[in-house]
């Protein structure tokens, strides 16, 4: 609240050109900005629509959101509501609601609990199909969830190869570009005049993110030449060696497809030359000012749309008002105005009538109508088994030396955290992993190997238990001795990666980080064995030198991300999906 009693010694302070502004004009100024600061302080009042989309909605959900909140939105009845967003990967959305269903049906939580989300979208038709299948399990015969048809489109994205413009020639010229990657080397295997480029490929984990889901299954379908509703359980086991055959090819997982493009841009094709993304990420990858190298969408013949849809549950956890404001809500995010803000992020309009704009061109390495045939969802059961061939035999498998700092200052909470983390990160290992724990102090351990059968994650469990923390924090010594481990036992057919946990700065190293540095190059991603790197800076901020972790896990295309005792778990297994 502005004090009025104050208005002459304001006037008096303000310069002599302003001082002939009549004070009736200062005192509307004021007035004005007393009632802009009300506004924006009643914003988020009333009734909460929290909406939670898959991570290709991200950007759209939150302009959009602003938009409706600052018009103050309200019900017939004069109920005043608010937009909120909450983006995670597609899969994540699917478990948090099946979760959130399972404690209803059990009695654990009320269908009043506010972990509910009003409105649900994920960021293409099969994991919706796959949570109306879930959901029905659960709640037989309900329909809690609408159809496909019943939940209105709010954009699409189709699922593009993103490549280098001098490379795109050759992925365009093949018939099916999955069926070539099945035996193609290199890019000349694709285009003779192409550069002999190795082929590298990324694409998301389809566990964790609609995009790869998408793409693994355009691969089933591609090998075995069906539509993917035509695809059947057999199917799946029938052509997994294919599939396997192209996956061999990945050079990284991960749970973002934004990330993935934004990595191609940075590290360049021998990191990856071909990734499976959304095409509004090529548009985003030509929108850099800065960028040099030019990114092109490859349209395959047949296709994903990724039609991200706004589903409104019938449902016993959205009540009548929310009901109404979520109507409210959707009908907002369709309205022409609203949809430019999604056509100005690169994605396309779900209604009609709504002009693309100067960025759906080959300017920014797209095509304004691309012709292609769009896919449909597989059955439910058929995309479950895929997902489970994928796990146990299709992924590339990884190798992963996992440096854990067991230094003095890990002792008590941080050291506990650190364990109960690796245990879920053993867990979770596939049948085909294989991960080295090693322990650093002042002295590095020798690498405790473990594996992703049940022997072998039961004997990890028990080495995780017996750490004991103590003594200083070679670091530098810790990272190149991991390296050098890895490139002793470098597998050729799987993901080498090093992740290193620490609290703390080095202390003790026979080496500089200049050294350590000079040395991971020659192991980066341009190497013929190369070795990723990734950095957890554990704790508070000052406790280690976040500068040093992320030098170390960019030289060779990996990042550096920072946790602490609440945050750590689920950190870690953000990162599993890498490999």
């Amino acid at each position: 609240m502005f004090n009025y009693s104050n208005l002459p010694k304001i006037l008096s302070s303000i310069s002599w050109k302003l001082s002939l502004v009549p004070v009736s004009s200062v005192l509307l100024l004021l007035g004005a900005c007393q009632n802009s600061q009300t506004i924006n302080q009643t914003v988020n009042r009333g009734l909460e629509i929290r909406f939670l989309a898959g991570s290709d909605l991200k950007d759209f959900c939150d302009r959009a959101a602003t938009k409706l909140n600052n018009s103050q939105p309200k019900l017939e009845d004069g109920t005043p509501f608010y937009l909120t967003c909450d983006t995670k990967g597609s899969g994540d959305v699917v478990d948090e609601v099946l979760n959130l269903t399972q404690q209803l049906q059990s009695g654990a939580i009320a269908p009043e609990d506010s972990q509910f989300p009003t409105l649900i979208s994920v960021d293409g038709e099969i994991y919706q199909s796959q949570l109306i299948f879930q959901i029905n399990k659960i709640f037989p015969g309900q329909n809690y969830i609408p159809d496909l048809t019943e939940s209105p489109l709010l954009a699409y994205s189709p699922m593009v190869f993103m490549t280098q413009a001098d490379l795109a020639g050759g992925l365009a010229a093949v018939d099916d570009l999955y069926v070539s990657l099945v035996e193609a080397k290199n890019h000349q295997d694709l285009d003779s005049k192409a550069a002999p480029l190795p082929i590298t490929y990324v694409h998301t984990a389809p566990t964790r993110s609609n995009s790869g889901l998408q793409t693994l299954v355009a691969q089933f379908a591609s090998v075995s030449g069906k539509r993917p509703q035509e695809l059947t359980i057999a199917d799946v086991k029938k052509y997994q060696d294919r599939v396997q055959k192209i996956q061999n090819k990945i050079t990284r997982y991960g749970k973002s497809t934004g990330s993935l493009a934004k990595s191609m841009v940075k590290n360049g094709p021998f990191w990856a030359s071909v990734g499976s993304v959304y095409e509004s990420l090529v548009i985003s990858a030509n929108s850099q000012g800065n960028n040099t190298v030019n990114y092109q969408a490859v349209y395959p013949s047949a296709t994903f749309s990724s039609n991200i849809r706004a589903i409104l549950p019938n449902a016993p956890w959205v009540s009548e008002k929310e009901k109404a404001a979520g109507e409210k809500v959707i009908e907002f995010l369709r309205q022409p105005e609203t949809q430019k803000i999604a056509v100005d992020l690169g994605l396309r309009p779900g209604i009609p009538g709504v002009p693309l704009g100067s960025k759906f061109s080959p300017q920014f390495g797209v095509q304004a109508n691309p012709q292609y045939d769009s896919y449909r969802p597989p059955k439910p059961e058929v995309v479950e088994a895929m997902l489970q061939s994928w796990q146990s035999y299709a992924k590339k498998p990884s190798q992963v030396a996992l440096v854990v700092d067991v230094s003095g200052s890990m002792r008590g909470e941080k050291l506990s955290g650190v364990q109960n983390t690796l245990l879920n990160y053993v867990q979770n290992l596939g049948s085909r992993e294989k991960i080295a724990i090693i322990p650093f102090s002042n002295e590095i351990k020798q690498p405790f190997m473990v594996e992703g059968t049940p022997q072998g994650k039961a004997e990890g469990i028990k080495f995780i238990g017996s750490l004991k923390a103590g003594g200083g924090t070679r670091l530098y010594d810790s990272a190149i001795f991991a390296r050098n481990w890895l490139k002793q036992n470098f597998k050729t057919d799987a993901i080498n990666a090093v992740l290193i946990l620490t609290d703390g700065q080095d202390s003790g190293s026979e080496i500089t980080l200049d050294n350590l540095s000079k040395q991971l190059q020659s192991s980066n991603f341009e190497a013929e064995e190369s070795i990723a790197f990734f950095t957890v800076g554990y704790g508070k901020q000052g406790e280690f030198s976040p500068k040093v972790l992320q030098t170390i896990a960019e030289l060779n295309g990996g990042y550096y991300r920072q946790g602490n005792p609440e945050t750590i778990s689920n950190l870690i297994a953000d990162l599993q999906v890498e490999f």
